[in-house]
């Protein structure tokens, strides 16, 4: 089984099938979505805000020069811009040289400070160094993940339903999915093809990734392919160290029946992030969905969580998303929706801008009444 890259920050391996040998990966032939490996970890979301600190403790003066170094060397080999990479190297060997670190004593002040040092240059809002109280293990190869991190993810997709958190039909015949991970293939497949089928005989659909802080675009690719009569090209990853492009574009089969020739909204905050933040970009460019919220994280680059040290991790971006039609992707910036909302209210501007379709297409004087007494009840959008 071959692991490769996630868009999310702050794994202990990475989720997504290599690329191949070949430098670009045409579009794959008919098959269930439900085909793909499943991520080895479970992912931190990028976009969730603020979190605890993790566990604190001291560092020794060895400990601290070898994950600056490594972390050095890492940027330099590895970051998707290799001129940015280089500058970011120079800068922290430049600031280890002038004793800049010599003096910090916990692990998480040095994750801290590198990541902010880095960052001057970088500006990439997926790098991170992280501090682990206990020892990070270490692996034969990298993006292999043990069996105990494997059964470890297995897990935490069960629990979470492959990450798909809600589904319902609302009042006015209005479907809606509440996705909070891309990350969990295995058992997203799965979740994905149940919540659509619920859904398949709505009038429209709303897919709420406000709580999505990223995953796996083979995930985001399945998905999307129920919205879409036939392959479609949504995106490609470049990535640095094999310099090469993987495209990812829709299945030509799916469990179940497409949702096709409705309309569906797509809701958005500041929390929705990379890989997420895709799946949004994807239908917007395509012209597949509205989206409805708030401009979201900004986190294009996928990348592999590297080991510096035994105790210090960091989120290289090795790779960057290129968006087929708008040939460039959302990086710093956020995916814009096309209705302006505040996070929490989203969902109801959503359900009224749907109530507010069906009400001029409806000729049923019973059924106008009844979605004129729904739009009562939502309030002007």
């Amino acid at each position: 089984m071959k692991w490769g890259r996630l868009y999310v920050l702050c794994l202990s391996v990475a989720g997504l099938p290599a690329c191949g040998a070949a430098a670009v990966q045409q579009p794959p032939p008919a098959r269930a979505v439900a085909s793909i490996p499943a991520s080895p970890r479970p992912q931190m979301a990028a976009a969730e805000g603020a979190e605890r600190p993790p566990p604190d403790g001291p560092i020794t003066a060895a400990l601290r020069a070898e994950t600056v170094e490594r972390l050095a060397k890492a940027l330099g080999e590895s970051y998707v811009f290799p001129e940015k990479g280089a500058r970011a190297q120079a800068a922290l060997r430049a600031r280890a040289k002038r004793g800049e670190y010599d003096s910090i004593a916990t692990g998480n002040a040095l994750a801290t400070a590198l990541t902010a040092h880095t960052n001057e240059i970088l500006q990439d809002v997926h790098f991170r160094v992280r501090f682990s109280l206990d020892e990070l293990p270490a692996r034969p190869a990298a993006n292999k993940p043990t069996a105990e991190e494997i059964a470890e993810h297995e897990e935490l997709g069960r629990q979470r339903n492959g990450g798909f958190e809600r589904v319902e039909r609302l009042p006015g015949n209005i479907g809606y999915v509440e996705v909070r991970s891309f990350g969990m293939t295995r058992r997203g497949y799965d979740a994905a093809a149940a919540a659509m089928g619920f859904v398949a005989q709505t009038d429209a659909l709303i897919i709420d990734i406000r709580r999505n802080g990223g995953g796996d675009p083979d995930m985001v690719a399945a998905l999307c392919s129920y919205f879409f009569p036939e392959p479609v090209h949504l995106n490609d990853l470049y990535f640095r160290p094999e310099n090469q492009t993987r495209q990812f574009w829709t299945s030509g089969v799916v469990p179940g029946a497409r949702y096709l020739g409705r309309d569906i909204y797509v809701l958005t905050s500041r929390r929705t992030g990379s890989a997420a933040e895709e799946f949004a970009y994807n239908l917007q460019q395509l012209k597949r969905a509205t989206l409805i919220g708030e401009v979201t994280w900004g986190g294009a680059h996928p990348g592999d969580r590297v080991r510096l040290s035994a105790h210090f991790s960091a989120f290289v971006p090795t790779g960057r998303a290129i968006n087929p039609v708008s040939k460039t992707n959302w990086e710093g910036v956020g995916v814009k929706p096309d209705v302006a909302a505040a996070g929490d209210d989203a969902l109801r501007v959503a359900q009224v801008m749907a109530v507010e379709k069906r009400v001029a297409a409806t000729k049923d004087p019973e059924l106008r009444r009844a979605l004129e007494e729904r739009l009562k009840e939502l309030g002007p959008r």
